[in-house]
Parts: C-alpha cells; structure tokens; sequence
C-alpha cells in the first residue's frame, strides 16, 4: 500500500470517527446526566461522577409508564389496522385495471406531497365533529390514514413482482381475493412488512403534535408530550429528566438491534420498480 492510499483510508475513517461522534455526543450526555443529582450535575456536567443515582430510574419511570402505556397500545394498533386496509389496496391496484385506475393511482400519490401539519387546523376541526378528541381513537385513526399512502405505494410494487401464476393458480382452485392477499402477499412479504412496521413505529413514538393536540387529560398523553410535561418551569430535575429520555429511546434501540437485518432486506423490497 503506497503512502497516498495509507493517508486516504485514514482521512475515511477520521472523517467517519467525527461523524459517530458528532451523532453519539448527545447519547452520552443524556446518559451521563441521568446518573447525576443535582449537585453532580452543576459541578461537572459532561463528565461521568460517582455515585450514580438510580432512583433517577425510579422516579423517572414512575412519571413516564403511563405514557410508554399509551404510545404502544396506540402504535400497536394503529400498524395493525393499517397493514389489514394497505394490503387490500396495494393488492387491488396491483392486480385489478378499472377505468380511470391510473387517474385514481397517481391522485392517491399527490398525497405524499401534502405535509401532514397543513391539514392539522380541518383535522382537529373534523376529530371535534365526531367528538374524538382526548381520545385513542384519535390518534389511531389518523395514524392509520397517515400511513397508508406510503405503505399502499411500496406494497403495491412489491405484489406486481410476484409472478402473476401464483395468482392465477390460486384463482383456479377458487380462492377469492383476500385469500390471494393473505395466503399467497402477506407470508411472502414479511420484511418489508417489517420495514414499515418500524418506520410508522418510529414516526408515532416520536409525534409530538398531533397528540399535543388532540389530548387533554394527563393520563391519555403519549410519551413525547409527557417527556416535554416532565420539564417543569422553574426548577428541573436533569436526572430523572435525562432518565425519562434514556426509558424513551430504550425500545426504538431494541427494535434496531434485533430486526437490523430485517430493516435492510426490506428497504430494498418492492422499492426500485415505480
């Protein structure tokens, strides 16, 4: 190795060491600060002290649990329903041509344009019309129509590169069209499937304005707004405050580690064909 590629692979892996640590800083600030008390905090901020406090754990958690509660009866939900109306949609503009089916597609498609916070003053107006707010069902039924539009896209290319014998196999032995959708699409489709149960995953737990603004009463919040609630105005507790945003990102970072492999194979499903 000649000395103009020994200087090249070092300023590679200087430039991504800075990079990781840039990313990594704010990770371990938090969870050097959730160890600290108060009096830890104010002598040395940034560096790791002893003891470390655990109570901030406790104290933490027992302010946080019932929104970690609320945000996963809500995710949990709002992917299952979601998944049962985007693979019957992916699979009928997939498999069935109507008139004006690509007038319909490409409309369906404007809506991935349209950000979400532009709707928000005639969606409150609407949830008040059906008197859903402060209510789950608020949440999980926006969630649900929010989703859609990019799972019914990725779906929909994923179910045109199956082999259309399959189908048609199926169709001989008589099965109707949810079965094809659910004994022939959904067993084949579990990464990517995986990959969008992640992605709406990660983009519930981290909404912040939604709930803020549909809920009222402490105890239906979910868990950004009820981290911001644990903020209070005059005298802040960094320890247990640090805590609740460790508890908070523990699940995100347990879904990256175990379903890594599925998260990669599953990007790359159905995503190229347009």
């Amino acid at each position: 190795m000649n000395k103009n590629s020994i200087i090249a692979e070092f300023a590679k892996h200087f430039f991504i060491l800075m990079v990781l640590s840039f990313a990594l800083f704010p990770l371990y600030v938090m969870l050097v600060i959730s160890g600290k008390d108060g009096a830890q905090f104010v002598a040395a901020p940034f560096t790791i002290t002893a003891p470390f406090n655990w109570i901030n754990y406790s104290t933490a958690w027992s302010m946080v649990s019932g929104y970690i509660f609320n945000t996963v009866f809500v995710c949990v939900s709002a992917i299952a329903m979601a998944f049962i109306f985007s693979l019957n949609a992916a699979f009928f503009f997939a498999r069935y041509r109507m008139p004006g089916h690509r007038f319909l597609w490409y409309f369906f498609l404007i809506l991935m344009l349209m950000p979400g916070i532009a709707n928000l003053v005639p969606l409150f107006n609407l949830l008040k019309t059906f008197n859903l707010l402060n209510t789950f069902w608020a949440l999980i039924l926006v969630y649900i129509t929010g989703a859609q539009v990019v799972q019914i896209y990725i779906l929909r290319n994923f179910i045109e590169d199956i082999p259309s014998d399959l189908f048609d196999a199926a169709e001989v032995d008589g099965a109707s069209p949810l079965q094809q959708v659910y004994r022939i699409v959904l067993p084949m489709s579990g990464s990517i499937l995986s990959t969008l149960a992640i992605l709406q995953f990660i983009g519930m737990w981290n909404d912040y304005i939604l709930p803020l603004v549909v809920m009222r009463d402490d105890h239906m919040l979910t868990l950004a707004v009820g981290l911001v609630r644990m903020d209070s105005e005059y005298v802040k507790d960094w320890g247990a405050l640090m805590s609740g945003f460790t508890l908070a990102s523990i699940p995100l970072v347990l879904i990256f580690i175990f379903t890594m492999r599925l998260f990669v194979k599953g990007l790359s499903a159905g995503a190229v064909k347009g």
